[in-house]
């Protein structure tokens, strides 16, 4: 099992979040099967994202497609992500 970590700062939580239950459907179809958000508890617009995957290549994949770029830009992230590959030890 593979986790892909993300944390970074959006502009608006609710408006991120929208965005990003919307694209469910696509991180499905690079191999996740599931995912857990989390919100700073002194800025809920500071998010981590784990989600998880079968394999690496599945997560590097998912992590490098365009679908996430874009994504990402239409919810508003307002920082570079922190990205970290965590694999069940």
């Amino acid at each position: 099992m593979t986790t892909l970590f993300v944390h970074h700062k959006v502009k608006d939580y609710a408006a991120w979040r929208k965005v990003f239950d919307d694209l469910t459907p696509i991180r499905t179809s690079y191999g996740a099967t599931g995912q857990r958000v989390f919100q700073s508890p002194n800025d809920p617009n500071e998010v981590t994202i784990f989600t998880e995957f079968k394999t690496i290549d599945q997560a590097k994949n998912y992590s490098a497609s365009d679908d996430l770029k874009e994504g990402m830009k239409n919810a508003g992230v307002a920082s570079p992500p922190e990205v970290m590959f965590l694999v069940e030890a």
